[in-house]
């Protein structure tokens, strides 16, 4: 196998990857917020009612704490997130997803189903379980290597 082929897989993960985020951000721009917001909010509806806290959600996220707490500052002056005081301990903070925070959070996972669906128009059913199929065993195989700090943590599916 040439070297060009062995390195084309991990330029075209990169690259459609790439091309994803960037077509996922402009499709957000009208709900006038950013995907580290939405995935955010995505990280808090994993919790439901119970919330999390922010060292529990930048750890979930695999943000720092502090880029974490800039993106909390920012949705919850906007409404979608509130931060409560923790029941047992209330020197620690927890974050809960608001109903605005959910309206904006399904909107966002309508956007992400359509974009779905039209990059991977053409390719049946088959070849999309494939796929997954494929890039959890390249998951799998790259926390194995224990290469990523804390991945073994984020072992998700």
């Amino acid at each position: 196998m040439k070297r060009t082929e062995r390195n084309r897989i991990g330029f075209l993960i990169h690259d459609v990857s790439r091309l994803r985020r960037t077509a996922f951000d402009h499709l957000m721009k009208p709900l006038d917020i950013t995907r580290s917001q939405w995935w955010v909010l995505n990280g808090l509806s994993i919790h439901g009612n119970q919330g999390i806290t922010q060292s529990a959600l930048a750890k979930l996220l695999d943000l720092g704490k502090v880029a974490l707490g800039g993106i909390v500052e920012r949705l919850e002056a906007r409404g979608f997130v509130e931060r409560r005081p923790d029941a047992s301990d209330r020197r620690i903070n927890r974050v809960f997803l608001t109903r605005k925070g959910n309206q904006i959070l399904e909107q966002g996972w309508k956007i992400g189903l359509t974009l779905d669906s039209r990059v991977m128009r053409g390719i049946s059913m088959a070849r999309k379980n494939l796929l997954a199929d494929i890039l959890q065993a390249m998951k799998l195989n790259l926390i194995a290597l224990d290469a990523v700090p804390g991945s073994k943590a984020q072992v998700r599916g």
